[in-house]
């Protein structure tokens, strides 16, 4: 039988030297190495070689060396490859694909081929955090598959910025799994992040959190505001995969603005706040832009935490537009709309919130909360599945208005605390796990509203 640690605020005091350096955030000196390691001529050099494609259109030319979809991804592979050959092969870089037929978008027999790259976790390489942007681009018709289309930074943006992620974490070693995925067929149906999906869940990967990067380049909005300080994260607040008996409890005790990507949200807002210079995330209360989709879709609709991180000006000039002038106004998605330092600051987003997530232990499981008609709140939850990397965990709690976590407390190596006097209708709490050199995991909110892991049909491998 499990040993149960518990404490309460009151048996803290005195605190250890180690709670008392806990109390605040620890900064991460290895996160600037990361963010200011990210290179925007890289990138351009990244998204100039996509846009030279022609067009990456998902019916397009497979054969071609030098145009179509079949010669962007066999680049994009290549250069997975390359980045693995100088971090001594520790990338696993494979295609991940299927057929689809009989669609509105895709009539055809089509293989929907996406190239993902595996860094795999030195303690826990079943547990994964996700960075993908999409291949494919269009025109105005999303049907036409041989009209030139840049795509530039809709989406060779997020492309790019993958790539770049992973040359520059690829030079680390971390606790958990990155996966840095290309993903294709997105313009056509969002089919290559349900088929990585779907392929995730059979393999029973434990994904803490999807960051799709869905156009980062462009500053230029086409209502004339032109801003480089700022990104939006899309996050959805109840959990796709929510049966009837978890909305009603929901509905008594909360969390409909605590989902497990509300929380990945608030993680990556955090670490812009601390690791990037001159930025400022916008976390959107939405699944995506209002009634349109993105690669982190097909996660959210099988359990799995996954947010949009995009800029916060769009210009849809620029988006989905034959290549043309009418008016004076120029329409297409060309590179000269990319703005490249800004798509290295988001990247850099990107990369230093999966070596957070990374080097943290696993959120906490079955996180539960007791404190009705009481004039304290008890959160007890189960210990993480590797500990070796555990220095405790850290309760959380805000106004049940708050966007953001206002107060915590670290609490060490247990599995239950009480805090005392602070009333559980007053508030929201959560938990996150801490490892050993300060690295925080998201924080889970209590019961299956909050719950980061899903539920596989057969006993966990890694």
């Amino acid at each position: 039988m499990k040993t149960i640690k518990t404490l309460t605020l009151a048996a803290l005091l005195p605190l250890s030297a180690f709670a008392q350096d806990a109390l605040t955030y620890t900064d991460q000196e290895k996160l600037h190495d990361i963010a200011a390691a990210v290179k925007a001529d890289r990138i351009r050099q990244d998204i100039e070689m996509l846009v030279s494609f022609g067009t990456r259109h998902t019916l397009s030319e497979t054969e071609s060396d030098s145009r179509g979809i079949g010669a962007a991804r066999r680049w994009i592979y290549e250069e997975f490859e390359r980045i693995s050959a100088d971090c001594g092969g520790c990338l696993e870089v494979m295609y991940v694909s299927d057929v689809i037929e009989g669609e509105s978008r895709i009539p055809e027999a089509t293989e929907v081929k996406s190239v993902i790259a595996i860094q795999r976790g030195q303690s826990d390489p079943g547990r994964y955090v996700i960075m993908s942007g999409d291949i494919d681009s269009r025109v105005s018709d999303v049907m036409d598959a041989t009209s030139d289309a840049p795509g530039a930074n809709d989406n060779a943006s997020g492309v790019a910025g993958t790539l770049e992620a992973a040359r520059v974490l690829s030079q680390y070693q971390f606790d958990g799994s990155v996966v840095y995925a290309a993903l294709a067929g997105e313009e056509q149906g969002l089919f290559g992040g349900r088929i990585l999906a779907e392929n995730a869940k059979q393999q029973q990967w434990r994904i803490n959190a999807v960051l799709n990067n869905d156009m980062i380049g462009n500053i230029e909005g086409v209502n004339g505001v032109i801003n480089n300080t700022t990104a939006r994260i899309f996050a959805e607040g109840t959990r796709m995969d929510e049966s009837d008996r978890e909305a009603t409890m929901r509905r008594f005790y909360g969390g409909e603005n605590d989902s497990p990507s509300r929380n990945v949200a608030r993680y990556v807002d955090m670490m812009a706040d601390r690791y990037i210079p001159n930025l400022d995330t916008m976390i959107v209360y939405r699944l995506d832009r209002f009634g349109r989709g993105g690669h982190h879709r097909p996660f959210n609709d099988l359990g799995y935490p996954g947010v949009r991180i995009m800029e916060t000006n769009e210009n849809y000039n620029r988006q989905h537009q034959d290549l043309r002038t009418e008016d004076g106004i120029e329409y297409g998605d060309t590179i000269d709309g990319v703005d490249f330092d800004y798509a290295a600051k988001l990247t850099a987003l990107n990369a230093v919130s999966l070596a957070g997530m990374s080097w943290a232990p696993e959120p906490p499981q079955n996180v539960d909360i007791e404190g009705a008609v009481q004039p304290s709140t008890t959160l007890k939850w189960d210990d993480v599945r590797d500990p070796d990397n555990l220095a405790g965990y850290k309760v959380y709690w805000r106004l049940t208005t708050a966007p953001q976590w206002q107060w915590s407390r670290y609490v060490g190596d247990v599995n239950e605390f009480t805090l005392e006097n602070i009333v559980i209708d007053n508030y929201v709490f959560g938990v996150a796990s801490v490892s050993e050199d300060g690295f925080e995991s998201p924080v889970v909110f209590p019961g299956p509203a909050g719950e980061f892991s899903i539920e596989f049909e057969e006993a966990e491998n890694q």
